[in-house]
């Protein structure tokens, strides 16, 4: 057997071990409970028996382009308990915080509090040290649960609901669901759908939301937290360093004994456009060193795994059928289409055509690219770099940010400077 074939031969055991021993990470079928089913348990009502306090948390820096997509969504949630939203305005230069007030006043429904923490305290990223003021602010309004979603994250009006009752009827401490990202222009439909399928691959949620679990990880976009689980498990605050601050808070979650649920969203989505790929180049490329730990070895891992995975199987087809060495061709078409069937129900989740299906290993060459683009970003003294803001492999800032400190209990920025509108 040639070289090519033992190589194609190789990537075709490890697809077939992905599609049958990976936790079925293709199968998109992992979202919340539908209403009436017995995991949400409702009452004759349709709910839990009591509706909890929920305190909406939103950290939200320089965004002003999708706010109005976003905000309204929030507050015209159907939710039959209390219910608020707090907008902690990390820093804008755009106007973040008055027009949330603005949206607030046109749009009414849910009371909203916009408050700014100032700039991040040394060691903490933005993200977190917004997360930390925002908080701290609920928590002193006593709810049962906090829902922390990000500012380009819409909401259909029955989402904290169904978010609350699938938490409180599986009894589960974090429920974070994947928004369905943006798939309009040509670039977002080509990458989108395989950054969800990447992730779901590396933390497959079937191990997630199992009753041994196997991994861990949430979606930091949309997150359902228990508050006393977030004390428990001193969160943020014992992540402040996270640049991937989503499977960081989940990973502290599981260490305080919290359960976790993390599925697809089916009313949930991201309105942030990605109209180029220079754009979904950044978003990949801030984080993806960090994932493999700012760690040359496991850098060369993955780019060596990634060509073996995904490079050798279209590789293999058509150099072996160039040369006649039919054991190659063979288990390279073989692990090429064992591939492209795994991609399918995330196309069909994301609406697109089979026939990308195919493409995968052309889109995976470009994660392939973006991570040692990001390993070099890092060591060229760039790399986290977001929104005017450089992250260390520590997580400090650098880059406006002051790190003037605050007090312990997060919430000494200077000021709620917008009063509680539709109370």
């Amino acid at each position: 057997m040639s070289i090519l074939a033992w190589f194609a031969s190789t990537s075709l055991v490890v697809w077939v071990w992905l599609l049958l021993g990976q936790g079925f990470f293709w199968r998109t079928d992992q979202r919340l409970p539908r209403a009436g089913t017995r995991a949400c348990r409702p009452s004759a009502s349709g709910g839990p028996e009591e509706w909890p306090g929920v305190v909406v948390v939103v950290p939200a820096r320089d965004e002003a382009g999708v706010l109005p997509l976003s905000l309204p969504s929030l507050l015209a949630q159907d939710y039959p308990g209390r219910a608020e939203v707090i907008l902690v305005d990390d820093g804008s230069t755009d106007g973040t915080g008055r027009l949330a007030v603005d949206l607030a006043a046109r749009h009414g429904g849910l009371p909203l509090t916009v408050a700014s923490p100032g700039e991040p305290a040394p060691g903490w990223t933005g993200k977190l040290w917004a997360l930390r003021h925002g908080m701290a602010l609920a928590r002193a309004r006593g709810p049962e649960f906090l829902l922390l979603t990000d500012a380009d994250i819409a909401h259909e009006p029955d989402s904290l609901r169904r978010l609350v009752a699938a938490a409180r009827g599986d009894d589960r401490d974090l429920v974070s669901q994947m928004a369905r990202l943006r798939v309009s222009g040509g670039w977002e439909r080509l990458v989108v759908p395989a950054f969800v399928y990447f992730f779901a691959q590396l933390y497959p949620f079937r191990w997630i939301n199992a009753d041994r679990p196997r991994a861990t990880a949430a979606a930091g976009g949309c997150v359902l937290l228990r508050t006393e689980t977030a004390v428990a498990a001193g969160v943020p605050d014992a992540i402040r360093t996270a640049v991937i601050d989503d499977v960081a808070l989940a990973r502290a979650v599981r260490a305080a004994g919290g359960r976790i649920w993390l599925g697809l969203a089916e009313r949930v989505d991201s309105v942030r456009p990605y109209p180029g790929l220079g754009e979904l180049w950044r978003m990949v490329a801030r984080s993806a060193y960090a994932q493999l730990r700012y760690d040359p070895l496991l850098l060369l891992g993955t780019v060596a795994g990634l060509a073996l995975v995904y490079l050798v199987p279209p590789f293999a087809l058509v150099a072996g059928a160039a040369a006649g060495d039919a054991p190659a061709a063979w288990a390279g078409g073989a692990a090429w289409a064992v591939m492209a069937g795994t991609y399918l129900p995330m196309l069909r989740y994301y609406g697109r055509s089979p026939w990308a299906a195919p493409l995968l290993p052309f889109t995976a060459f470009l994660y392939l690219l973006m991570t040692v683009d990001s390993a070099v970003r890092h060591y060229r003294g760039r790399g986290g770099a977001w929104k005017g803001r450089v992250y260390s492999g520590g997580g400090a800032s650098r880059g406006g940010a002051s790190g003037d400190g605050a007090s312990g209990d997060g919430a000494s920025g200077d000021g709620e400077f917008a009063s509680r509108h539709g109370e």
